[in-house]
């Protein structure tokens, strides 16, 4: 028994049953433990982006962390943008970053870095194993701090030789699951007067908010009260489609969204934050509310969300009332160029019942709500940091999440680059994956923000830092090389046909949509 061995049983022994790694020489003991533990499944990623993504997705969906294993310093600075994602989505996850030997880093090796500043902006928690017999206590540490509501990142940095060292596993149990306390109920009885106030009203709700029976309770509130109900920008998980409530999020678009909001008087947060912009503009505000909008928080950090609604729900009255659910509705398929539009109903005619849409189309699928509300039902997965290169490994990390559902990716082309490398194992790992690339040649949304920033219309040199073209990619091509099969489509009928066969087989599957 040495310290790699304590960290694995510690893990097991809090359910964290699979890690995603990509480890080199400082986290072999580690590699070696893992491999006497047939019960922890081990991923391989082939770039940190890919590893820490994964861990994203699956603890979106499993709603429990994975562990991650990566190599010193320099191999979490390269999963680091993932973990900005995962923290912005709440997502559970402990990170073990090997690190050289206590006593070799004196003699500052190539691969010597300051884990500790690179870890330090993405964890909520940063320890140091420096001995065998410090692993489990750290290890339980780390997994106390993940599993902190709404759910958190912590960092483990493993030293080489606390890994390979003797020590003696002195267990003391499963760690205690989080505490969440109660909501104050006098702000409970605030908000539900607030709500009944008569002024114009947005509910504005994100994290588990946005899970089926929340989402009901909050309808009724809504219809109870004369309030809108809305969803934050940006979510780690949302249940829509068919038989649950129809809800649309905030608007990217800063115009689309000060206008959304131009009449509301005030605003009811749950988890949620004020809407603000994604990026600063000239002469357009940062913040999308009124001035004159009041804000209230139904809960603070901490505090138990669910039995806040609950709550909630029961001060206003809503036990006479049934949540408005949303209709099974297939619009009408157009034929001909094949559209972002054309994509999204699409979806909406072939995606199974409780499918799982991960998002990072970026500008091409702003409109697939639109599309979709009467769509089978399915959680809704989305770039929640800005960080793009999520997609492909979210939805492989949600996919061993829940290996009985289907899984689809909507993916921006030039953000797939970042992280394609996750297609080769969605192939090894056979996840049930169809991945639907918008393939417009260009970073489109740089098009846009060129000309809304006031810089002016792209000339020769912007053109070649913003197109994806001499050459083009050839995803059909890149796909095949990663194992995965793959078709392109260019007309909406052949698209429609694609998804239809895609969504009715087992396996990954990439569909290359030229639009």
């Amino acid at each position: 028994m040495n310290g790699a061995d304590i960290l694995c049983n510690t893990l097991l022994e809090n359910d964290i049953d699979v890690c995603f790694a990509n480890p080199g020489t400082s986290e072999m003991h580690f590699v070696a433990a893992l491999d006497r533990q047939p019960r922890m499944r081990c991923v391989l990623g082939l770039f940190e982006g890919v590893v820490t993504g994964a861990a994203d997705g699956y603890a979106r969906m499993a709603d429990k962390p994975a562990a991650t294993l990566l190599h010193l310093g320099p191999g979490l600075a390269n999963g680091i943008a993932n973990l900005h994602n995962a923290r912005r989505a709440g997502s559970p996850i402990v990170n073990i970053v090997g690190d050289h030997a206590t006593y070799h880093l004196q003699y500052d090796a190539p691969l010597t870095s300051d884990i500790d500043s690179l870890a330090r902006p993405v964890s909520h928690w940063l320890g140091r194993a420096t001995s065998a017999d410090t692993v489990g206590r750290q290890t339980r540490e780390a997994i106390a701090a993940a599993r902190q509501m709404p759910g958190q990142i912590a960092t483990l940095i493993l030293h080489a030789d606390a890994a390979w060292s003797p020590a003696e596993d002195i267990s003391s149990g499963p760690v205690p699951p989080a505490i969440l306390r109660t909501a104050d109920a006098e702000r409970v009885r605030e908000v539900s007067s607030a709500l009944k106030s008569g002024r114009k009203t947005t509910i504005i709700a994100t994290g588990l908010a946005l899970r089926e029976r929340q989402l009901d309770t909050l309808d009724r509130i809504a219809a109870a009260t004369g309030a809108r109900l809305m969803a934050q920008q940006a979510n780690g998980r949302m249940q829509r489609g068919a038989g649950r409530p129809s809800v649309d999020r905030v608007p990217y678009v800063i115009q689309q969204a000060l206008d959304a909001f131009a009449d509301t008087e005030q605003v009811i947060l749950i988890g949620a934050r004020a809407p603000v912009g994604f990026f600063a503009y000239p002469g357009k505000p940062s913040q999308m509310l009124p001035q004159s909008c009041s804000v209230i928080e139904l809960v603070a950090p901490g505090e138990d969300m669910i039995a806040a609604i609950d709550a909630l729900g029961q001060e206003v009255g809503i036990s006479h009332l049934q949540a408005r659910l949303g209709e099974r509705k297939r619009p009408d398929m157009p034929g001909g160029k094949l559209t972002p539009e054309a994509i999204a109903i699409a979806l909406a005619h072939h995606m199974p019942a409780n499918a799982i849409v991960c998002d990072e189309s970026v500008s091409s699928g702003r409109d697939f709500f639109r599309s979709t509300h009467g769509a089978e039902p399915h959680d809704f997965l989305q770039l929640t940091g800005g960080a793009i290169g999520l997609g492909l490994p979210l939805a492989t990390g949600a996919s061993i999440a829940c290996p009985d559902r289907k899984v689809i990716t909507l993916q921006a082309d030039g953000s797939g680059m970042y992280t394609v490398q996750a297609l080769w194992t969605q192939a090894r790992e056979a996840l049930d994956v169809v991945t639907i690339i918008f393939a417009n040649r260009r970073y489109q949304i740089l098009h846009k923000e060129l000309e809304n920033v006031g810089a002016g219309q792209p000339g020769e040199n912007a053109r070649r830092m913003l197109d994806l073209d001499n050459p083009e990619l050839n995803w059909v091509a890149l796909a095949s090389g990663m194992g995965v099969e793959a078709a392109r489509a260019e007309t909406a009928e052949g698209f429609a046909d694609l998804l239809a066969a895609a969504c009715k087989r087992k396996g990954p599957f990439l569909i290359e949509a030229v639009i």
